[in-house]
């Protein structure tokens, strides 16, 4: 990496063909990015049992790159500022790439939770960097020429996804579901090696490692509690206050620090203030619990409650996925053309409540035509709030703070997603064995592991009487899943319904900062950016 005190020189204003061309690499290092959470939902109950993990192991597959995703991609944002960006994109795809191989041979689920938390370090680099490189090479006035294709890019990986990774699992087997992004994070970083020069502005930046593992260390607690509660110990269990006392503790210890001990604290707390960014925060942290939830544990009762292949299962997501997509361009192109915004989110989440009550009710016999409308359900609503939310917060927000703000909307979404993961993860195993339990001792059954939260069945390997329990006990947790994530959307449809509208502005600064004074402090239309 470049050192801080080497001086650079802006370059001339790229073209499109230039811009375009940097693109390539860059979308390409996106898709590798969610394709990472996408492509192993459909995998991980094979994955889970061939390894003889546990429900808990199996939320922990996901929760441990969501944890080193959220935690490091502030940190990522902050050495943008130091350091050379390309570099630290192709420095995230190494990442990335050495996660995955590790992932792909792990021969326990040890291995493969420690190497899935590589790959989230990953991850949170290419999430966070691609967008500051696009705002480096791309003027404000001219960026919405290309976020289009960062949707394009996402929705392929979110279709995609679940569809490739069903049909590594029943034809080449669930360990290429890791290897399958190798030869696509190559590609990513050869092109951009050959395709990307960016300007480079360097200012005395430092960053906040003490707030980082602060903040990554509380989480981490409060996961372990969250999704090792009411299985492995009780929760009125001496553990279980440990647990909760010390996350406490750890988290007030973070707070004091972003409050007075950082220079530039990876969640600048003044940003709290404003109401705006507080209501959408909270809510964005409601949603991703939804959002988690429902693509995780779906995955897990298609096919251990109804029977599917993983290609079948992955086929389903088309239902959700599709409802996203659509909504999100209808709204978007809306709120673009009135720049009124409230309707949609209002609207948003209620429909995504809606759709998480529908989902609440479904077991192992309910239609599949009735639980693929459901889903539509719930993602159209999850396509008119999630990035509307951020859009929200970005026009409130002043030109100085915009990355921080940002990025804290996601932060907080990435931060209930593996919260809510853990949760309905605990609930989901609490349920599963009470209905396992009790359908055992009913046919004078002996309780094994089966029902004491162990490895998680192969149902065509069980006699009969006990798959279809099994079955019905997976049914039944499914729709106890979405029943606890109801209140968390809920309180996303209170936080939202209180935000006060304003049109959105047509331009980058605030009034009160629409002066040229102001303007120069800022760094606006300098050459480089922005100074912060």
């Amino acid at each position: 990496m470049q050192p801080l005190h080497e001086a650079t020189i802006s370059p001339p204003p790229m073209t499109h063909r230039e811009v375009m061309r940097a693109l390539s690499g860059l979308l390409l290092a996106m898709f590798v990015a969610m394709l990472s959470s996408t492509i192993v939902s459909s995998a991980l109950p094979v994955i889970v049992t061939d390894l003889h993990g546990s429900q808990t192991g199996y939320t922990w597959v996901v929760v441990a790159t969501l944890l080193t995703m959220t935690a490091s991609t502030p940190v990522w944002g902050k050495l943008a500022d130091q350091f050379n960006q390309k570099v630290l994109v192709q420095t995230a795809l190494v990442i990335y790439s050495i996660g995955s191989l590790v992932a792909g041979l792990a021969p326990s689920m040890e291995v493969l939770i420690g190497a899935r938390a590589i790959q989230g370090l990953g991850a949170g680099g290419l999430f966070a960097l691609v967008q500051i490189v696009i705002a480096t090479i791309v003027s404000p006035r001219e960026r919405g020429r290309y976020s289009g294709y960062i949707g394009v890019s996402f929705a392929l990986a979110t279709v995609s996804g679940p569809l490739i990774g069903g049909l590594l699992v029943d034809t080449l087997g669930w360990r290429w579901c890791f290897y399958a992004g190798l030869p696509v994070a190559v590609a990513a970083f050869v092109v951009l090696q050959r395709t990307l020069h960016l300007p480079f502005v360097r200012r005395p930046v430092k960053i906040d490692y003490l707030g980082a593992l602060l903040i990554m260390a509380g989480i981490s607690v409060v996961l372990v509690w969250i999704s090792l509660g009411g299985v492995q110990f009780e929760w009125a269990s001496a553990t279980s206050i440990a647990l909760a006392v010390t996350s406490v503790v750890i988290i007030a210890a973070a707070v004091w620090v972003e409050a007075r001990v950082a220079a530039e604290p990876i969640i600048p707390l003044h940003l709290f203030g404003d109401r705006t960014t507080l209501l959408s925060t909270i809510a964005s942290g409601m949603i991703g619990v939804a959002l988690m939830g429902s693509t995780v544990y779906l995955q897990m009762y298609f096919q251990l409650s109804r029977g599917m292949s993983p290609t079948k299962a992955g086929l389903m997501s088309v239902c959700m996925v599709g409802g996203m997509m659509v909504v999100s361009l209808v709204s978007g192109r809306s709120i673009t053309h009135t720049g009124r915004w409230k309707r949609w989110l209002v609207g948003g989440v209620a429909v995504a409540a809606a759709g998480l009550a529908l989902l609440a009710t479904i077991d192992e016999s309910t239609s599949l035509w009735a639980v693929g409308a459901s889903m539509l359900v719930l993602g159209a609503g999850l396509g008119a709030t999630m990035q509307n939310l951020v859009l929200v917060v970005q026009n409130s927000t002043a030109h100085a703070d915009m990355g921080a703000a940002s990025s804290l909307v996601n932060f907080f979404r990435s931060i209930g997603g593996a919260a809510g993961v853990s949760a309905m993860g605990a609930g989901f195993a609490h349920q599963v064995t009470a209905v396992v339990t009790d359908g055992l001792a009913k046919m004078g059954v002996e309780t094994s592991t089966l029902a004491s939260g162990g490895e998680i069945p192969s149902p065509s390997e069980l006699p009969e009487p006990i798959r279809l329990l099994v079955e019905h006990a997976y049914g039944v947790a499914t729709g106890h899943v979405f029943l606890l994530a109801l209140p968390f959307a809920v309180a996303a449809l209170v936080c939202v319904a209180l935000l006060r509208e304003t049109p959105l502005r047509e331009s980058v600064l605030r009034e009160e900062e629409l002066n040229p004074e102001v303007a120069a402090e800022l760094g606006i239309g300098q050459p480089g950016g922005v100074r912060t």
